[in-house]
C-alpha cells in the first residue's frame, strides 16, 4: 500500500480570497461588538497594513485580535461566528479552492490547515473545507473564558515549522517520512515552511513570494484569477 502524502494549506488569501482574521474583526466592529466601531476598524486596518509590510509580530496581532475574544463570553462568540460564517466566509469559498482540497482528500493524503490566525476563527472554516486537521495560533482559554493571550508557540513564520513538527511527532511521524509533502501559501511569511516540504506551491502569491517562487522554480497557481479582492 502506498504511503499517504502530506498536504498543508495556508488559509487566508490561499484557500480564501480574504483574510479571515481581518474580516472577523471587521464583522465585530460593524455590528457594534468591538467597542467604538471607528476605532476598531482603524486598528484593524493598521494591523493589516503592518502585516502586509512584514512588520507585525504574532504578539502584536494578538493584543487586538485575541482581545476581541476575551471581551465576550464564549456562547455569544459562538453565535456571532456562525453568522459570520454564513455572511462572510461560506460565500467566499470558491469552486477552485474546493477542488484543490478535494483532490488531496480524495487521494487519501493527510491534510491540515496551517494558519497564523487563531483557532477560534479558523476551526469552523477548516471544517467547511472538509480538512480534518488544523494547526493555528492557539488562544489561551482559562476558567471558561478567553484570556486575550497566546497559548504556546504561535503558528507564524518559523513557528509554523515548529507546530507542524510537533503535530506530526504526536502521531509518531515526521515530515521526512512522507514520500511527498505539499504546502500551499500566498505569503512570504511562510517561506520557512515552504522550504521544508518537497513540493512548495505559491498559491495566489504576493509579489514578494511570486519573485521567490520564480527564482527557485517553485510551482505557482492562481486560484482567484477571476475574482476582485479589495483586501489583497
Amino acid at each position: 500500500m502506498t504511503s499517504p502524502r502530506l498536504a498543508l494549506f495556508d488559509l487566508d488569501h490561499t484557500l480564501l480570497p480574504l483574510d479571515s482574521d481581518y474580516q472577523w474583526a471587521d464583522y465585530l466592529a460593524r455590528t457594534g461588538r468591538a467597542g467604538d466601531p471607528d476605532e476598531a476598524r482603524r486598528r484593524n486596518d493598521e494591523l493589516m497594513e503592518r502585516y502586509n509590510r512584514g512588520e507585525l509580530t504574532a504578539e502584536q496581532a494578538a493584543e487586538f485580535m485575541l482581545g476581541l475574544l476575551a471581551a465576550h463570553p464564549p456562547y455569544e462568540l459562538a453565535a456571532w461566528h456562525e453568522a459570520f460564517m454564513a455572511e462572510v466566509i461560506r460565500p467566499s469559498i470558491t469552486p477552485a479552492a474546493r477542488a484543490l482540497v478535494d483532490e488531496h482528500l480524495q487521494a487519501g493524503d493527510l491534510c491540515a490547515v496551517v494558519t497564523a490566525t487563531n483557532g477560534f476563527v479558523t476551526a469552523p472554516i477548516a471544517r467547511a473545507f472538509g480538512i480534518p486537521h488544523l494547526i493555528a495560533t492557539d488562544a489561551e482559554y482559562r476558567h471558561g473564558r478567553y484570556t486575550g493571550r497566546i497559548h504556546g508557540t504561535p503558528s507564524f513564520k518559523e513557528g509554523k515549522v515548529v507546530r507542524v513538527d510537533q503535530w506530526l511527532a504526536g502521531m509518531g511521524t515526521a515530515l521526512t517520512d512522507f514520500p511527498e509533502s505539499f504546502f500551499y501559501s500566498d505569503s512570504v511569511n511562510d517561506v520557512p515552511l515552504l522550504e521544508k516540504v518537497s513540493q512548495p506551491v505559491a498559491a495566489n502569491p504576493s509579489p514578494a513570494l511570486r519573485k521567490i517562487a520564480q527564482e527557485r522554480g517553485w510551482r505557482v497557481i492562481d486560484l482567484f484569477d477571476h475574482m476582485e479582492d479589495s483586501k489583497s
